[in-house]
């Protein structure tokens, strides 16, 4: 059986897509047949991320009765499977939103384990639409008040639409006293914190190199915190140590031999 599951944010700029690709890629690592939806429909960024901004055939050719759901799936090398958005507004201005819980089970007849919705930030329609096609949420934050007070607004949304909160990420996580304890993240939404992302360089080198932190830094510390994270959704137990990164003159040295 198919699992929807809508990836959101409160607002813009919490990892987000970064989440909802690397995601896809854990489960994909795990085995799972995997769809990453892009319904962001005004700024979709999945394709910018995995370096197809343009395809032949997207989504928003989709929800303008031009294709099939499944004439914009694409296979990421990986295994995952991809459905980009187009950038182009025009494509924007001739698409109907409404379409999408068509698409969307159509796309359900090839069978994937997952379908996940990079859906828009914020509480506009577009994410409404996410969260209103999706069976579950995984709710996308910050540590830190702004990202916790909008992530509380979604939260409150999906409670009163009756959707399922699987629970929270948290992302860019950072080792100093500023950040808000899990904790207290749960204390606040309500919900349990089921992933904590480290800040690393590696995820913006993921981005340039177009591809995501799981594939391109497989050992680093936030690649190994999205896969416990996808084992924990599938029912696995899963254990990987991290690379920890050598600072100072020894750590040099030893990249030098490396």
């Amino acid at each position: 059986m198919t699992r929807t599951i809508a990836v959101l944010a409160g607002k813009g700029g919490t990892g987000k897509t970064t989440s909802s690709i690397a995601l896809g890629a854990a489960l994909s690592y795990f085995g799972k047949d995997v769809i990453v939806v892009d319904t962001n429909l005004t700024t979709p960024n999945v394709g910018v991320h995995l370096g197809v901004p343009v395809v032949p055939i997207n989504l928003h050719h989709v929800l303008q009765g031009k294709n099939k759901a499944k004439d914009a799936v694409y296979v990421h090398p990986a295994g995952m499977k991809i459905v980009p958005a187009s950038i182009s507004l025009a494509d924007l201005r001739d698409s109907n939103p409404d379409k999408l819980p068509k698409a969307l089970s159509d796309l359900k007849k090839l069978n994937p384990d997952f379908i996940l919705l990079d859906g828009a930030a914020g509480l506009g329609r577009e994410a409404l639409g996410a969260i209103e096609s999706a069976e579950e949420l995984l709710i996308i934050t910050n540590p830190e008040m702004p990202a916790i007070t909008d992530a509380l607004k979604t939260v409150a949304l999906a409670n009163q639409m009756g959707k399922n909160i699987i629970g929270v990420v948290l992302t860019k996580t950072e080792s100093f006293n500023y950040d808000v304890s899990a904790s207290n993240v749960e204390s606040m939404l309500e919900k349990p914190v089921i992933g904590v992302i480290p800040f690393d360089k590696a995820v913006r080198e993921a981005l340039v190199l177009k591809d995501s932190v799981v594939l391109t830094h497989p050992k680093s510390k936030p690649a190994v915190a999205y896969k416990k994270l996808a084992a924990s959704l599938i029912g696995l137990s899963y254990e990987e140590e991290a690379d920890v990164e050598k600072k100072g003159f020894f750590g040099f040295i030893r990249k030098m031999f490396q």
